[in-house]
């Protein structure tokens, strides 16, 4: 199969870091471009690239069509972004950096962070939504399937099931601001075609759900698989 992808070689992490961190390839930056590809279904790499700028907007309350040059902005943001902020950053993080701080993080990782994690999901879901919803059982996935790695628990509804994937996040963040990864919906979307639920991202603080407004849209889900099976 060709690519056409560019090689970035090095640089790539650097640029994949900057750009995920400043939130700069999200749908309202550049459209939903996995949706917009299905749309278009192209032949041929300058068919999609043709159809891209002549029907791409940007998500958000007010929509702007995306140009060559809007790309070309955004790409002098990511440089700039780069080289005003993440470098000196990462200069000063690698001449603090000790080999303790190495041994430290892998076993915080490994240890501290899985089991924060695991206490995280279990109060989500066992003080959270099976309380909520105590007719509805919630599994946790199963980590052969190809959804696993996005989806934390599967809740069965008559023949159909719904995904919970549950994040942390902080008191001072804003999950508002939170988008799906183009993996993710790929991935989201593959479970509702094999399970007919749609996939929700519970947001936990302290061990709550901190988006509220997720438990209405469970329950609607549920009540419309429950019509439907």
């Amino acid at each position: 199969m060709d690519k056409y992808s560019m090689n970035f070689g090095k640089k790539e992490r650097v640029l994949n870091y900057a750009c995920q961190t400043y939130q700069l390839s999200r749908p309202n930056k550049v459209g939903a471009v996995m949706a917009l590809i299905r749309e278009c279904q192209p032949n041929s790499f300058e068919e999609w690239e043709q159809w891209y700028f002549l029907n791409a907007h940007t998500s958000g309350k007010k929509p702007t069509k995306i140009t060559n040059e809007s790309l070309r902005e955004l790409g002098e943001r990511l440089y700039a972004k780069i080289t005003e902020i993440v470098i000196p950053e990462w200069e000063s993080a690698f001449r603090e950096l000790t080999e303790q701080d190495c041994i430290d993080y892998i076993y915080n990782l490994t240890i501290n962070r899985t089991y924060d994690g695991y206490l995280r999901e279990k109060s989500v879901i066992n003080d959270g939504l099976a309380k909520l919803f105590p007719y509805i059982k919630f599994e946790e996935s199963d980590p052969e399937l190809d959804h696993a790695g996005d989806i934390d628990y599967v809740a069965k509804v008559g023949n159909a099931s719904i995904g919970i994937q549950i994040k942390p996040i902080t008191a001072s963040a804003n999950f508002g601001s939170y988008s799906l990864t183009e993996r993710m919906k790929a991935s989201f979307e593959s479970f509702k075609e094999q399970y007919s639920g749609n996939v929700f991202v519970v947001f936990s603080l302290d061990g709550e759900i901190a988006n509220k407004e997720v438990i209405e849209q469970i329950n609607n889900e549920i009540k419309r698989l429950l019509e439907l099976y």
